[in-house]
């Protein structure tokens, strides 16, 4: 249920996945997601469920039986589950009727969303499910060391990390703007930095703006996403609402620098984007930056701290961005490109199976 109109880094990954597995000889590749009616088109099956209210294109499966009769008439050879809801439930369900393996990609910190939502009083509950679901699957795979340690800590076995990895034609220096300052009307000897993301509780953006009145008029952040903050400093512009990979790209690769304050990050697709796109980052040391933002490709700083965000972000600048931005892009390209990934992830499917190319579907 995480691919819709307007997600983020799941719906990336599933794409990529979907469309270089397409060019893979001897492999199908289909992918189930939530929509209005039942369809199918180049392998992407929509499977009927409900939208959520004021869910800015979400669907919530709430019957096993279409989902697990799709895959029965698929007969894939491997199901991997990309949510911990009731389409999990329907691959276990359809692995005891074809006799598959099934993956499951945790894509999503569940018990850590589910406290900040509801109150931490659910977090035993929700580890519990979490234990339950992922203890299931045949092989559990991670985006980041730091997700894969919790799923151990509560019980669950057979984790592996597997990254995900950034578009690097679409994410790439070249399609910088020279012209974007003066159409947003910044100051052309401005510090432009730039935040791209939902504007969601976990990201910390009040931590940025605050950032941002420390930082003063020489600096200026670009917030570019949906439900960004309407009250923001004067140094601060806001593009509110959700914008294609290419746009994102082209103002990331004309800003001098990324900064994230989020400290509950289970991947960081945004980071690496930026690197890929030429440019330094700013983020916090928590959650996966600490495995993604290495000494050359940008600064960490505190957590949930103004000032150490911003004494991080004139440290950057005296070290000339322009150059970490070429090491950035360098370190992408070596260990992020899609291609790498997919090769990784073919490995894990290989383990579970011991046998030839798999019909994988994605579920």
């Amino acid at each position: 249920m995480f691919y819709a109109p307007a997600s983020g880094g799941v719906r990336t990954y599933l794409d990529a996945k979907h469309r270089r597995l397409g060019h893979r000889p001897g492999i199908r590749h289909s992918l189930l997601i939530p929509g209005a009616h039942l369809s199918e088109q180049d392998g992407v099956y929509t499977v009927p469920a409900p939208a959520l209210p004021f869910g800015k294109g979400y669907r919530f499966p709430l019957r096993l039986a279409p989902w697990r009769n799709v895959l029965h008439d698929l007969q894939p050879d491997l199901i991997e589950v990309g949510d911990p809801y009731l389409t999990a439930w329907a691959a276990l369900d359809a692995r005891r009727q074809l006799d598959v393996p099934v993956i499951g990609f945790y894509h999503s910190d569940l018990p850590l969303l589910a406290g900040n939502r509801m109150g931490h009083w659910v977090t035993p509950n929700v580890e519990a499910y979490v234990s339950k679901l992922y203890g299931n699957f045949d092989r559990v795979l991670a985006p980041s060391q730091v997700m894969a340690d919790k799923l151990r800590s509560l019980g669950v076995r057979n984790v592996f990390v597997q990254p995900l990895g950034v578009d690097l034609r679409t994410f790439h220096p070249d399609a910088r703007d020279p012209g974007l300052r003066a159409a947003l009307g910044i100051a052309e000897d401005a510090r432009l930095l730039i935040f791209a993301g939902r504007g969601a509780k976990e990201k910390n953006l009040p931590v940025l703006l605050k950032c941002m009145q420390r930082l003063g008029p020489r600096y200026h952040l670009l917030l570019v996403g949906s439900s960004m903050p309407a009250a923001v400093p004067d140094n601060v512009s806001v593009i509110d609402g959700f914008c294609p990979a290419p746009q994102v790209a082209r103002l990331m690769a004309s800003a001098d620098a990324l900064v994230h304050a989020g400290d509950q990050e289970t991947f960081g697709l945004v980071i690496l984007e930026a690197m890929a796109c030429g440019i330094p980052v700013v983020a916090v040391a928590a959650g996966a930056f600490e495995e993604i933002v290495s000494e050359p490709c940008g600064l960490l700083c505190a957590p949930n701290n103004p000032q150490l965000m911003a004494n991080a972000v004139r440290e950057l600048f005296s070290r000339n961005p322009a150059i970490l931005g070429r090491l950035a892009r360098q370190h992408v390209e070596r260990h992020y490109a899609w291609d790498t990934v997919v090769d990784s992830l073919l490995g894990h499917y290989h383990a579970v199976l011991g046998h030839s190319l798999p019909r994988v579907a994605n579920g």
